[in-house]
């Protein structure tokens, strides 16, 4: 029970650190779309991508956000159809929930139209969000 805490808490810290600066300059939401499932799995819930003030990027995943379970769930970008290794985010934070990534300054979020939810385990798509 402790781990869940721990964890809840620290996705808080993250959020209300990421997004103070979002708010008192008002970071540009520079993409959204919306989480399809696939392979066979149920994947839903909105995602924005905002830019922030140092010229950085955070992808967020809105509090409707919902995966139904996998092994090994991280969170990355592709472009048509086609998933990047090289720009993942990290391991999923939870099933369910706002959460949000910091994306590092190697990845260029513009090169990309589709936001991933990856099973590093078996290679596939859990769910996409094409990008708009």
């Amino acid at each position: 029970m402790k781990n869940v805490i721990a964890k809840s808490l620290s996705a808080v810290a993250v959020a209300l650190i990421t997004l103070a600066p979002l708010s008192a300059t008002a970071g540009e939401i520079n993409a959204k779309g919306t989480f399809t499932g696939a392979s066979d799995h149920i994947t839903t819930g909105g995602i924005q991508i905002v830019r922030t003030a140092d010229g950085g990027a955070v992808v967020i995943l809105d509090s409707d956000f919902s995966l139904d379970g996998a092994p090994d769930p991280r969170v990355g970008f592709g472009k048509d159809g086609k998933y990047a290794d090289a720009s993942d985010l990290g391991e999923l934070q939870n099933l369910n929930g706002l959460q949000i990534y910091i994306v590092p300054a190697s990845v260029n979020v513009d090169d990309f139209n589709e936001v991933y939810i990856w099973c590093r385990k078996f290679g596939v798509p859990l769910g996409v969000a094409s990008l708009s």
